[in-house]
């Protein structure tokens, strides 16, 4: 049960760790909390067939607490993030503030998953604050709470919709042939909508939500995915794709694949002087250039949650991960939200950025995606803490070590490039990347530090 309560979200799978017992305690002790902020709890649910179902149990814990519930329905994850930042109107036409929102999301996992992302006070719920939700949960197991799924609608997905026509309308008819992939997700619920509204030319693929996830998996990180909105792109300009709650994106034209670093990089243009956070996962040019134009550029830990936490410390305007997750605070929340940063790209694109120029303008070098090493939960930090200690008497094969950034794991800088080891904060691997200025050299930081890892792994692991 506690291997769902993670450090971002809660994830697990339907009707094993989330069934109708665990889902109303969770409900039920998030509900306590956001009763002392006032209350009124605003719930929406992805494109998974069991949504609905956990849906209701949740609404029946959140009710046991003494909360005014509100249905949002089927949207994505920025969606239900809006709710807490814009007022809400009940069926009565009065306003109300939301104290705390949950989103019923298993994201990009599997069909069979699923889980909550939770927003209370405009800021993100995680960290300590899940893991103790979870030991209240492991120790009321035998608390029930009665079946309770009244609520009361509200309509978020068109005040969503309206907003963004609003902030975007200089773009309509934009001259541009668009495609969107939305994986079956919940991105076409709203996107298709302002896209209409604005009269994009734009083609859409797999924008019907369906939780089986039919024509591939909602990931737009994994090249294999991305492969019939590549098919798409002939003969058009741009492409994105999405995750599936929508608040992923990736972004493609027929000579890119622009990743999440690279996509805020060209983002920043549109913001003077900007602030910009990146993940320790971000490509050194991102940093480099950033501080080449003038701007500031902190790196900071992997999670949407942190992120969204930093920006709210620094100020910043705009902060990423690699995978696609970008934040807007310049004219926005806050937070993650695909859709939202679609419309940026497109408005930076009918300003006259070149999309293609920008990437061919960056210095070259060479990388790879995210690497993951299987270990276990309790064996994944103990291993960062080893390695660690390995390298402060590194071995002679290794490359001079420069520096080392200790802020999520080890990024270890040398001469030519880095190295990064890290233990995921939401499952049971250590994830590694690579970057050097030649082929070469990025070999011989994989084989080096794959041969460390290799090293601290057999150590703790000979404790047990």
């Amino acid at each position: 049960m506690k291997n769902i309560f993670r450090e971002y979200d809660i994830r697990g799978i339907y009707s094993k760790e989330l069934n109708e017992q665990s889902v109303k305690l969770i409900g039920f002790f998030l509900g306590k909390i956001i009763k002392k902020r006032g209350g009124n709890a605003a719930v929406g649910y992805d494109a998974r067939e069991h949504s609905p179902i956990l849906r209701d149990w949740l609404v029946s814990g959140l009710n046991y607490a003494g909360c005014r519930v509100y249905d949002m329905g089927l949207v994505p994850t920025p969606v239900n993030y809006f709710s807490n930042y814009i007022p809400q109107k009940s069926e009565d036409g009065s306003q109300i503030e939301i104290n705390g929102s949950i989103m019923i999301t298993g994201s990009h996992n599997p069909k069979e998953y699923n889980g909550f992302k939770i927003t209370i006070d405009k800021m993100p719920f995680y960290g300590s604050d899940i893991y103790t939700l979870g030991k209240e949960v492991e120790q009321n197991l035998h608390l029930k709470i009665p079946t309770d799924t009244s609520k009361t609608k509200i309509d978020t997905k068109n005040q969503y919709i309206n907003y963004m026509i609003e902030q975007f309308n200089h773009l309509k008819g934009l001259d541009k042939k668009i495609v969107i992939d939305c994986g079956n997700g919940v991105a076409g619920v709203v996107l298709q909508d302002i896209f209409n509204a604005l009269n994009f030319n734009f083609k859409p693929l797999y924008c019907e939500p369906d939780g089986t996830f039919p024509n591939h998996h909602p990931d737009p990180s994994v090249e294999e995915n991305l492969q019939d909105l590549i098919l798409a792109l002939k003969g058009r300009d741009l492409g994105f794709a999405y995750d599936g709650d929508a608040d992923r994106i990736a972004v493609l034209t027929p000579k890119h694949n622009i990743k999440g670093d690279q996509l805020a990089l060209i983002l920043s243009l549109g913001i003077k002087n900007p602030t910009v956070i990146g993940e320790v996962k971000c490509s050194k040019i991102m940093y480099d250039e950033l501080k080449r134009r003038g701007a500031k550029a902190i790196m900071y830990k992997t999670g949407h949650s942190n992120l969204k936490m930093k920006m709210q410390e620094t100020n910043a305007d705009l902060a990423c991960e690699v995978s696609g997750h970008i934040f807007f605070k310049h004219r926005y929340f806050g937070y993650d939200d695909a859709i939202y940063a679609t419309l940026r790209v497109l408005e930076l694109v009918k300003e006259g950025v070149n999309l293609d120029k920008e990437i061919e303008s960056l210095p070259k070098l060479f990388s790879t995606d995210e690497l993951k090493i299987d270990t276990t939960d309790s064996a994944k930090f103990k291993i960062i803490e080893k390695i660690k200690n390995i390298l402060k008497n590194p071995p002679k094969e290794l490359p001079e070590i420069i520096d080392i950034i200790t802020i999520d794991g080890l990024r270890i800088n040398f001469s030519n490039g880095w190295a990064l080891v890290r233990a995921s904060n939401t499952t049971p691997i250590l994830v590694t990347r690579f970057e050097a200025d030649t082929k070469e050299n990025l070999t011989l930081y994989i084989n080096q530090i794959q041969k460390i890892i290799d090293s601290a792994k057999t150590r703790v692991e000979n404790r047990k």
